[in-house]
Parts: structure tokens; C-alpha cells; sequence
């Protein structure tokens, strides 16, 4: 009869749910939307981690409330979190400035210092360049700083009292080896010689963060002293939330930013680094191909035409023959990752007469996002990743159009969970996990998987001229991106 609260912090909302692990079944879902610091400079992204607290707090009250007595029955805490944030505390753990953000690209210029400086890349989003950036730029505020946290550790220690780290959201800093599984100090010395004791423990897959203090309880509403899992990047948790806890199972992610990943039982190492080697949430590895732009492409679209709800929207798109009959749109509106191109813009390309269309703006939008998400996949394959079936997540994974565009651009089988929000349900999870762990049982985190994440409704399968459509389409996308951002 156990209850296992699972909560996802992201850019957007924090997503929670109460997941019943024994029959693998979700018995309540709630979620607290917010957004970004407004006001702030060209490529700045920030937020107040006590934004956090407060819709962890919100959505904790409504899942208790939705299940009577619930409360009573939890039996674990998970927490997953958006990944690369950069949190600072002072010496009594009270946050000294906002949280800057996973799509923060102000911090280019570290980033670029760092990946000449270390001899490979260091993406601009990793946390890394903001803890440069923030040394040099605001010298006060980091003399300050006695706690260097990631958005999910931030959560856990509000929750436990207890700072720590694990491999999975570690890896995405920018100074932690992910092969060896461990902090990289002398990295760490040459950022700032303080940074290698202003990080926490690193604890390994499968412990707990801690128990609920009494003022992490009182957050929750729950008993005090309940364990809190690990919890890990929101990438980490969603693997374990769509079933990527054993080989073969490919998971894309559509929600701000897209993902593709897909667990490894050993390292898989990019020499460019545009496939992350990340750690996963279980004890493996999690090669994860990461672009910054996907549903704000769409959400942009959305915006610009208030008055026609998603399902309007959509059914416009459907009309609009494959390929927008040549309007192709490069989906920079944050700058992107894969490809490296931090400064990077949108442009529409093939503009031409009713172009501007709703429904014609929508099909290029999702077709931007899946040719550059298709152009990530292309270089995993080569790294040697079997891509035949891919599991939807997040946000963007119940758009049904969206999916047969995948399939067509990835040449592959494409088919959504029952649970979209991978997030909290990996979070979930892996709380049951470490829960039984505790316990002394010895179970694995793919086995409370395989009875929690569930496949749901009809695949989306490959058309063959659409896909040689848009195998022709991406090539453009490719040699668009060359011309318009050399060097790039």
C-alpha cells in the first residue's frame, strides 16, 4: 500500500505525482507553473530556487489532498531537477542570487575560455562557465559562497538539511569525469582554487540524500525522517521513468529543450563532445544528445496566434503537405548546442506568399526542431547507438503529428507512454528504489521500471517518401547552418 512521491522542478513548472509502485500505477498528478526573472540581460536565463520551494510546496498539498489519506502511506521522496543550474549558498545555506539556468548563454565567453583552456568542449550551458562567469563578474557574491549546488541538490538539502551530490547531474557540470565517476579537482583548482570544497559529497546511485527534517516535512506535509532518494538531472530521472534502465531503449524528449538518450552499460565517449557521456540515475551511463531549442519553437507559434488552441493549431499543420512545400525553419531562438552555436538566431528560409500561415508556421516549427533533433541522432548512430524504436516524453510527446514527423526523420519506430511526465515518474521510481534498498531487498531500479512505465497508443511508423523528404530537408538544414554560421 505503499505511495511514493515523485516531484520534476524544471524550467516551466514542478511537476509532481504519487506513484503506487506495487501495482506500477499512478494514483495522483499535480503541477505549479512559473517562469524566468524578467528584465534581465541579452542570453541571461535565471530564476529565484526559492520559486522552487514554493511550487514544490503547491503541488505536494494538491497531490495529498487528491488521495484521502495519503499522506500516511507515503513511504519515499525523489526529486529530479533541470539540469546545469548553477545555486550558491552562504555559510547558513541561504541563497545568495538567482539560480542561473541550464539556457543561460550569457557565460559564452567561460565556456569558450574553458574549452580552449582544457583542450574539449565545455558546453555553454554546463555549470562550469557560471561558476567563472560569477567569480569574475560578481566577486562579492562569490566570496560568499560556501555551498556550489545544482538545482536538484538545492531541493534535496531544503528537504534533508544535507548537501549532496550524485554522478548523473554531476556529470552535466562541466568539471566531473563521468567515466571514472568522479570530481575532476584539478579542473575545479583552475576555475577557482575554492571551487573543490564549496562542492558537496558525491554519493553513489541507489543511497539516499537523506530523510525528511522536520522542515522538509513540514514542506511536504509528510512524517519527518522519510527517505529522500538520490533524486538527478531531469534527463536522469526521465530515463528511469520511460524504461531506459536496460539496452535498447531509446527515449526523445520533447519538452523545452530536446533530448535523446539511451542507457549504456559503459561509457560512451564523443571526441567533438556533442554527445554528452553523461552517468544515468541507476549506477550506468547515459549518452544524451541535448539541443536547446524544441517546445518554446512551438510554444513561439502558439504565442503569436492566441486565439487558436494547440488541437486547431495542429489540425492547420496537418494540411500543410511534408516539407512546408520549402519554408524550412533553422529553430535557433536561444542559440543551440548541438550544433555549437551559442550566438545562433531563428531564420525562416523558403518564405514565399501564405507562408506566415498558421497552420504552415506550426508544420515548420515541428519540422525544425525534428531535422536538427534528427541531425543529433545522426552523429549517436555513428557512435555506435541502435536507433530502430524511440519512446516520446515530456510536453511535446502528445502531439501526434509531431510524432510521425519523428518517424520520419529518424527512421524509426515512434510510439508515447502512458505517463508523459517522465520526470516525476523516474523520480518515483527511483525513491521505491532506494526505499527497498533500505530495507535490505535486493532489487534492481529496471525491475520497479519495467512494472511502472508503460507504452501507449498506435506507433507512429516511417513513411518512406516522406523520410526521403526529409532526408533531403536536412541536408539543407545542415548546409543552411554552414553558410549562415561559419565556423560554427
Amino acid at each position: 500500500m505503499s505511495l511514493f512521491l515523485g516531484l520534476d522542478v524544471g524550467t516551466q513548472s514542478c511537476k509532481g505525482l504519487l506513484l503506487d509502485a506495487e501495482p506500477g500505477r499512478v494514483v495522483a498528478r499535480a503541477s505549479s507553473a512559473y517562469g524566468l526573472l524578467p528584465r534581465l540581460p541579452p542570453g541571461a536565463a535565471e530564476q529565484q530556487p526559492e520559486t522552487w520551494v514554493a511550487a514544490v510546496r503547491d503541488v505536494a498539498a494538491q497531490l495529498l489532498a487528491a488521495v484521502p489519506g495519503a499522506a500516511a502511506r507515503v513511504a519515499g521522496v525523489g526529486v529530479s531537477g533541470q539540469q546545469h543550474g548553477l545555486v550558491v549558498l552562504d555559510d547558513r545555506r541561504e541563497v545568495i542570487r538567482p539560480a542561473k539556468l541550464w539556457c543561460d548563454t550569457s557565460t559564452a565567453d567561460e565556456a569558450a575560455e574553458l574549452s580552449a583552456r582544457l583542450g574539449r568542449r565545455v558546453p555553454v550551458g554546463y555549470t562550469a562557465s557560471k561558476v567563472l562567469w560569477l567569480a569574475r563578474h560578481e566577486p562579492e557574491n562569490w566570496r560568499r559562497v560556501k555551498h556550489v549546488l545544482l538545482p536538484h541538490d538545492f531541493l534535496n538539502e531544503r528537504l534533508t538539511g544535507r548537501p549532496v551530490m550524485e554522478a548523473g547531474d554531476a556529470s552535466g557540470t562541466g568539471f566531473f569525469d563521468p567515466v571514472r565517476r568522479q570530481f575532476e579537482r584539478e579542473v575545479m583548482s583552475w576555475i577557482d582554487p575554492r571551487l573543490p570544497e564549496l562542492v558537496p559529497p558525491l554519493i553513489g546511485a541507489g543511497e539516499p540524500a537523506g530523510r525528511l527534517s522536520p522542515s522538509g516535512a513540514a514542506l511536504l506535509g509528510l512524517p519527518e525522517g522519510l527517505p529522500v532518494s538520490a533524486g538527478s538531472g531531469d534527463n536522469m530521472c526521465a530515463a528511469i521513468g520511460s524504461g531506459a534502465t536496460r539496452p535498447g531503449v531509446v527515449v526523445a524528449s520533447l519538452g523545452t529543450s530536446g533530448t535523446v538518450f539511451s542507457y549504456a552499460e559503459r561509457p560512451v565517449v564523443d571526441p567533438e563532445g556533442l554527445i554528452a557521456p553523461f552517468c544515468d540515475g541507476t549506477g550506468g551511463w547515459l549518452p544524451l544528445l541535448c539541443v536547446m531549442n524544441c517546445t518554446n519553437v512551438t510554444e513561439e507559434v502558439r504565442a503569436a496566434f492566441p486565439s487558436l488552441p494547440l488541437d486547431a493549431l495542429t489540425r492547420a499543420a496537418e494540411a500543410v503537405p511534408a516539407g512546408c512545400d520549402g519554408l524550412l525553419w533553422l529553430p535557433y531562438l536561444q542559440g543551440e548546442r548541438v550544433p555549437d552555436l551559442p550566438a545562433a538566431t531563428g531564420t525562416l528560409l523558403g518564405l514565399r506568399a501564405g507562408g506566415l500561415q498558421p497552420g504552415r508556421l506550426f508544420r515548420a516549427a515541428l519540422e525544425g526542431v525534428a531535422l536538427n533533433l534528427g541531425w543529433g541522432v545522426e552523429r549517436m548512430r555513428a557512435l555506435g547507438l541502435t536507433v530502430e524504436s524511440v519512446r516520446l516524453v515530456g510536453g511535446g510527446s502528445r502531439n501526434a503529428l509531431w510524432g510521425q514527423i519523428l518517424a520520419d526523420v529518424l527512421q524509426a519506430r515512434v510510439v508515447g507512454l502512458a505517463e508523459a511526465e517522465a520526470g516525476a515518474l523516474g523520480a518515483a521510481i527511483q525513491a521505491a528504489w532506494t526505499a527497498r534498498r533500505l530495507e535490505g531487498e535486493r532489487v534492481t531500479a529496471d525491475e520497479i521500471a519495467l512494472r511502472c512505465v508503460h507504452e501507449e497508443g498506435e506507433a507512429a511508423r516511417p513513411d518512406a517518401a516522406h523520410a526521403k523528404l526529409y532526408g533531403e530537408a536536412g541536408a539543407r538544414l545542415r548546409a543552411a547552418v554552414a553558410a549562415l554560421h561559419p565556423g560554427g
